[in-house]
């Protein structure tokens, strides 16, 4: 598809002898002609800008839209603005499909300008974009709708029914190279289109569950010998009716997942602040979706209970963590339940610190900002509270495990 856009596109740009930019209604860029002039004018910091980061600000937006290119039918010529950063004339051509616009060829005008047959030639040409997309956008909704069935459904006759599915609806696509990215929490029921995701092939909303370790709020109070701010106890991120976003997204290569992470950095922005996303291991073809999904919503968990991890984690760099977020969610284990309780957030948060310094007293207290004599103590009550040995390599290992658990 991207391929059929710049072939569009690239025609725009022989036709009025400028090079073309297509965004989509959200001035989100598609594809854009490339230019072999000498001639620094031919670009200007709003198109350098759009090309670069894939996108145009919020007040670039409100500026050409206030010149009617939501309503208009035909080309609109705009006045160059240097204030707003446009350094040149323009024109816009609206891509509409039965009457709704969904997106705009841009161009810049110089001398000669283009005549009215060569304007009126690029406009048939917008209306074949505009059948694209409205071709994409159907065909991203009802993705949806098989993606969500295939990451909800157990294995058995109902997930191969929803594999079969999602493979008809992508066609050749389905065969390709692939990573699921898990956004959470994500606000509301609906996904955005897939067209407006660059390498997505779908998206869908399911529910999500996440309850939040302390570090993950990075606040809290400060403990009473100095050092750093001590976290709250867990609570949970969205109750009932919160939900992720789960992208399938198409890779080039198993070795690049920048495809993914673009996506998913995209969409975070979207999410709004909390936000974390998870990255799956890449997987050729779809037979292994659901565990794709488990991978990028166990990235997802840990990057919201380590920070560290996040905000984006790819589920084969967090470590233990790939562990502990297969783990059925029980219960605390006895031994540590006490020391989980708010009361304890202090002397649970310095095991944890302890533990991950491998039990090195001197990197724990500097780590802590406390005294040795501080860590001592802390630790011992730990112990008394556990009854755990903290010179003992598999009660470490029990206490540790169970820390981390918790945050997830």
């Amino acid at each position: 598809m991207k391929g059929d856009y710049q072939e569009l596109v690239d025609e725009i740009s022989a036709l009025l002898g400028a090079p073309a930019t297509l965004e989509n209604r959200d001035f989100g860029l598609i594809a854009f002609g490339a230019h072999d002039s000498d001639d620094d004018t031919a670009m200007d910091p709003v198109r350098t800008r759009s090309i670069l980061t894939r996108k145009s600000t919020p007040a670039v937006r409100a500026w050409f839209e206030g010149f009617g290119i939501t309503r208009a039918t035909g080309p609109v010529r705009i006045p160059a603005a240097p204030e707003a950063g446009v350094f040149r004339d323009r024109i816009c051509l609206p891509v509409r499909h039965r009457g709704v616009v969904l997106g705009y060829v841009w161009l810049l005008d110089a001398e000669p300008h283009p005549t009215h047959a060569q304007l009126t030639a690029a406009m048939e040409v917008a209306t074949r974009i505009g059948g694209l997309l409205a071709d994409e956008e159907r065909a991203g909704s009802d993705l949806s709708r098989e993606l969500r069935a295939a990451l909800t459904a157990e294995r058995g006759w109902q997930y191969d029914m929803a594999l079969t599915a999602l493979r008809t609806a992508l066609g050749p696509d389905a065969d390709g190279l692939h990573a699921m990215v898990c956004v959470a929490p994500w606000p509301g029921e609906d996904s955005p289109s897939s067209r407006t995701v660059p390498a997505s092939a779908a998206l869908c909303t399911v529910p999500w569950h996440l309850p939040v370790g302390p570090s993950s709020r990075g606040g809290g109070r400060t403990g009473g010998s100095g050092g750093e701010p001590e976290p709250a106890p867990a609570t949970a991120v969205g109750g009932e009716g919160a939900r992720a976003l789960g992208v399938l997204v198409r890779l080039r290569a198993a070795d690049n997942l920048a495809p993914a992470a673009s996506a998913a950095g995209r969409l975070r922005d979207t999410a709004g602040p909390g936000a974390v996303a998870g990255v799956s291991l890449p997987r050729r073809g779809l037979a292994d979706l659901d565990t794709a999904w488990r991978e990028a919503a166990a990235a997802a968990r840990a990057a919201t209970a380590q920070p560290g991890l996040g905000p984006l984690a790819e589920w084969s760099a967090i470590g233990p963590y790939r562990l502990l977020t297969a783990l059925p969610r029980t219960a605390p284990d006895p031994a540590v339940r006490a020391l989980l309780t708010p009361s304890h957030a202090e002397l649970a948060h310095t095991a944890e610190v302890f533990l991950d310094h491998a039990g090195q007293a001197g990197r724990t207290a500097a780590a802590l900002g406390i005294h040795r004599q501080t860590l001592y103590y802390r630790l011992s009550r730990v112990e008394q509270l556990t009854g755990l040995d903290l010179d003992a390599g598999e009660d470490r290992l029990l206490l540790h495990m169970a820390l981390k658990a918790a945050k997830l």
